[in-house]
């Protein structure tokens, strides 16, 4: 046996939930759905309920926390089917969680391990008039589950899942960037498998690839010509074969992308169990790596009153990004790190390598008086381009540097939405 398939046959066994646990949830959304439409009934209102998701496909993965995606599908109605949703879970007497988005939808906890995800959707005639992205999850489960029949396939989707959530490339959310569970298991139906989608990336020389498994356009320059600019940007654009006019991955950033080739290509020279296994980072392990080399080493913890989720990830991780920004000014980074786990703080840090030079323009050499002053305050001072300047060494160690930068720039940090800045 290969070395790949054999890791593959290991790792699917690792991945597999227990089939208690499996049990468990299934009898648990059934009894969920029947006090759903018991409420339905009881208030006279119009919709059906649905398994969506991992659940509906088979593709659920082993984790610390199970969600059911249930959709609540409405027929035409011009209400607010959310304020709905909400009358119909207080009358079948459910407690659950409101989550803002788009759409508000609810998460009911069942136990510590396993929560129900209820969405509500509207019951749409053609893709062309969804008011949602949700909308289409109706069809999106009745295309995957016409299509995908083979084990092998279900799988090796699950497979791709850890891997993905492994390496940090799973999810659609801002902060993340990556591949959502429609586009993966999309993607692994249309390469025939796990690892032939991932030599399938690995070759590519940085084109754009374009996948449109209907055959919804002539060509390839149809969809470039026809889809909406906005929806392009994506290093694969996959035209979702229940609507052509979106892109399943146009969430997926260039970076993500680059970083999930080159774990791809790691993976396929070598394959290990451990691929599959989210590294999270040991901060003090960072810690005494700097001290052994001499480098300078400083630990944060931002905080953001936003929504956990998409929503505080995406500001925490906006403002990690101009932190580095701002840091580069100053210092050589050796690494950096952002640490989130979907709730209202991140853990972020820096390994500092040194101090870098900077450049301060002085007066312009006609400028006699300025240049006077400018030659007394400062040493060595330089001329290029008929301008005087300097070029200094910040002094400051960097935790010293991050506290004052913090006090000039209190304004900008609530403005980003951060109510915690520990260093």
């Amino acid at each position: 046996m290969r070395k790949i398939d054999s890791v593959l046959d290991v790792t699917l066994k690792k991945i597999e939930p227990e089939k208690k646990e499996l049990e468990f949830m299934n009898r648990s959304s059934a009894e969920f759905l029947k006090q759903l439409k018991v409420a339905l009934v009881s208030l006279k209102i119009e919709a059906e309920p649905f398994v969506g998701g991992s659940f509906a496909k088979n593709t659920v993965v082993k984790k610390n926390l199970y969600d059911c995606d249930i959709f609540l599908r409405f027929k035409k109605t011009d209400k607010d089917i959310s304020k709905i949703t909400k009358r119909i879970l207080e009358k079948a007497k459910i407690k659950a969680e409101i989550i803002h988005g788009s759409r508000d939808y609810f998460n009911i906890l069942v136990t510590k391990y396993f929560c129900i995800e209820l969405i509500p959707v509207k019951k749409i005639s053609s893709p062309k008039v969804a008011e949602n992205i949700t909308d289409l999850s109706y069809s999106h489960v009745k295309y995957l589950n016409k299509k995908v029949k083979s084990k092998k396939i279900i799988n090796d989707i699950k497979l791709m899942k850890a891997f993905c959530h492994a390496k940090e490339c799973y999810g659609a959310e801002s902060y993340i960037n990556g591949f959502s569970g429609y586009s993966l298991e999309l993607l692994i139906y249309h390469f025939k498998g796990f690892e032939k989608f991932l030599r399938a990336m690995v070759k590519n020389k940085g084109e754009k690839i374009i996948i449109d498994l209907e055959k919804q356009y002539k060509n390839k320059r149809e969809i470039l010509l026809n889809l909406n600019e906005s929806k392009l940007g994506s290093p694969i654009v996959l035209i979702d074969p229940t609507f052509k006019e979106r892109n399943v991955t146009a969430a997926l950033s260039e970076e993500t992308f680059k970083r999930f080739i080159e774990v791809a290509g790691k993976f396929l020279k070598n394959p290990l169990e451990e691929d599959f296994e989210r590294d999270i980072e040991d901060i003090d392990y960072m810690k005494n790596l700097a001290e052994k080399n001499n480098q300078e080493f400083l630990e944060m913890l931002i905080s953001t009153k936003k929504q956990a989720g998409d929503i505080a990830g995406t500001k925490l991780k906006k403002f990690y990004k101009h932190l580095v920004e701002e840091v580069e000014k100053r210092y050589k980074i050796k690494k950096s790190g952002f640490i989130y786990d979907n709730v209202q703080s991140a853990k972020i840090y820096f390994i500092i390598n040194g101090k870098k030079e900077l450049c301060f323009m002085g007066p312009f050499k006609d400028d006699i008086k300025n240049v006077k002053a400018f030659k007394k305050e400062h040493k060595n001072v330089r001329i290029k381009n008929n301008r005087y300047y300097i070029k200094e060494k910040t002094t400051l160690i960097f935790k010293e540097f991050m506290n004052k930068w913090k006090v000039k720039n209190d304004k900008k940090i609530k403005e980003m939405a951060i109510s915690k800045f520990m260093a």
